[in-house]
C-alpha cells in the first residue's frame, strides 16, 4: 500500500477510537445522584460530549435542573465537578470499548512508519489510563488531554502545539477525529482531515461536517491516505 507524504496523524479518543458514552452517564448519573438531581439520559449524553469535561458538566446540570437561574447553576458547578471526576475515575473503561477496526487502524499506520498522536479533550488523566486498559496506549508517542494546552479543540492551538510536540508541519500531519470539534480546529490550524461516520458529534451526522473525508471505519483511513496518494488529490489538500 502506498501511503501519501504524510509525517504523522493526531488521532481523537472519545467516539474516535472508543466509545465511552456508558462511562460519561454512569460517571454523570453518580454525579447526580450525590448532588440529590435527577438522572440523565445517555441519548442525552451524546449530544453534550466532546468539549471538555467543564462544558459536559455544565451542559449536564443545565438539562435536568429545571427552576433555577444562571448564577445558581454555576453555584453547583464545583461540587458536581469534584464528584464527576471522584466517579469517572472510579468507573473509567469499565462501561466502554474499543470501535470495531480501531486497532487494525492503528496498526496499519504503525506498521507504515507513521509517528501517532492522541489529541482528546478529555483531561489527561482520564486519557491516559483508558488508552492503557483498551491495549491503545502503545501506538502513540505522545497523548495530550483537554488540559494539556491553554484551550480545547476546536480551537486551533491544540493541534499547533501537538504538531510542534511531533516536529511536523501542519499541513503533512492528518487530523482524524468524529466531530465538528476536530474538523473545525484542522482546518484553522492547516490539518488535512479525515472523520469517521460512527462517532457522537453533538447528536449531529458527521457526513455534514467539512472535512476531506468521512469513513466508516478506522481501518479505512491506510486505504483512503493511499487513494488520494495515487490520484494526486492529497498534494492538492496540503498545498490549500
Amino acid at each position: 500500500m502506498t501511503l501519501p507524504p504524510i509525517d504523522a496523524a493526531i488521532i481523537d479518543l472519545d467516539g474516535t477510537l472508543v466509545d465511552t458514552l456508558g462511562d460519561f452517564g454512569v460517571a454523570l448519573n453518580l454525579m447526580l445522584a450525590e448532588l440529590g438531581l435527577p438522572v440523565v439520559q445517555t441519548s442525552d449524553v451524546d449530544r453534550m460530549v466532546g468539549k471538555g469535561s467543564e462544558h459536559l458538566i455544565r451542559s449536564t446540570l443545565t438539562h435536568v435542573v429545571t427552576g433555577r437561574n444562571a448564577a445558581e447553576l454555576e453555584a453547583l458547578f464545583p461540587a458536581a465537578m469534584a464528584a464527576y471526576q471522584r466517579n469517572y475515575l472510579a468507573i473509567n473503561g469499565q462501561h466502554s470499548a474499543v470501535y470495531p477496526g480501531a486497532i487494525q487502524g492503528l496498526a496499519a499506520l504503525h506498521a507504515a512508519g507513521v509517528p501517532m498522536t492522541c489529541l482528546t479533550n478529555k483531561p489527561t488523566a482520564f486519557a491516559l489510563p483508558l488508552l492503557a486498559q483498551k491495549g491503545l496506549l502503545p501506538f502513540f508517542s505522545h497523548v495530550f488531554g483537554g488540559d494539556a494546552f491553554e484551550r480545547k479543540k476546536p480551537d486551533p492551538l491544540p493541534l499547533l502545539k501537538t504538531c510542534e510536540a511531533l516536529g511536523t508541519a501542519p499541513g503533512r500531519t492528518l487530523m482524524v477525529g468524529d466531530s465538528s470539534n476536530d474538523a473545525q480546529a484542522a482546518r484553522a490550524a492547516g490539518c488535512p482531515v479525515v472523520l469517521v461516520t460512527y462517532g457522537y458529534n453533538h447528536g449531529q451526522p458527521a457526513r455534514d461536517v467539512d472535512a476531506d473525508g468521512h469513513l466508516d471505519s478506522l481501518a479505512d483511513v491506510p486505504a483512503w491516505l493511499s487513494a488520494r496518494a495515487q490520484q494526486g488529490l492529497f498534494q492538492q489538500m496540503v498545498g490549500r
